[in-house]
C-alpha cells in the first residue's frame, strides 16, 4: 500500500495555504492598492500594447490571480499550481522589462518553481490518496483476455 509521507504532507500544506493565498490577497489588493500602487509594476511596453488603462488592467489581472488563489485552494489545487507557476513566469519577465525590480523578478521566479513543486506534489498525493480505479480496470481487462 502506497503512503504519502508525513512531512511531505505538511510541506503540501504549507505550499498549498502559501501559493493559494497569496495570490488571492494580492489579486484583491489590485482593488484597494492598500499594498502598493501595482500599476508601477507594470512595463511600459505592456502599458503601451493594452487596449485598455493600466488600472483596468490591472483589476483583471487581480480577478485572474484570485481565480488561481481560490483554485489551489480548493479541489483544483494541481491545475492552479502549473497556472500559478506559468502566471509568476509571466509576471518575471513583465518586471525584467521594466528596467527596474529585478530584485522582484528573482522572488517571482522562485514562487513560480515552489508553485511547480505543489503541483508534482500533489500529483504524488492524489496518486496515494484516490482510488486506484485504472489499475484495477487493467488488471481486470487482463484476466479476461487471458482467458478467451
Amino acid at each position: 500500500m502506497k503512503t504519502f509521507d508525513t512531512g511531505l504532507n505538511s510541506a503540501w500544506w504549507a505550499l498549498r495555504i502559501g501559493l493559494g493565498l497569496g495570490p488571492f490577497l494580492a489579486g484583491l489588493d489590485k482593488f484597494f492598492n492598500l499594498l502598493t500602487n501595482w500599476e508601477l509594476y507594470l512595463s511600459p511596453v505592456a502599458q503601451h500594447l493594452l487596449p485598455v488603462s493600466s488600472a483596468t488592467f490591472m483589476r483583471a489581472v487581480g480577478v485572474v490571480e484570485m481565480v488561481v488563489g481560490l483554485a489551489i485552494l480548493t479541489s483544483w489545487t494541481r491545475l492552479g499550481a502549473y497556472v500559478a507557476g506559468a502566471w509568476l513566469v509571466a509576471i518575471a519577465a513583465n518586471l525584467v522589462t521594466t528596467g527596474m525590480f529585478f530584485d522582484v523578478a528573482v522572488r517571482d521566479l522562485e514562487m513560480a518553481l515552489a508553485a511547480y513543486t505543489l503541483a508534482r506534489l500533489t500529483e504524488a498525493r492524489e496518486a496515494v490518496y484516490q482510488p486506484q480505479t485504472s489499475s484495477l480496470l487493467g488488471a481486470a481487462g487482463q484476466r479476461r483476455s487471458s482467458t478467451v
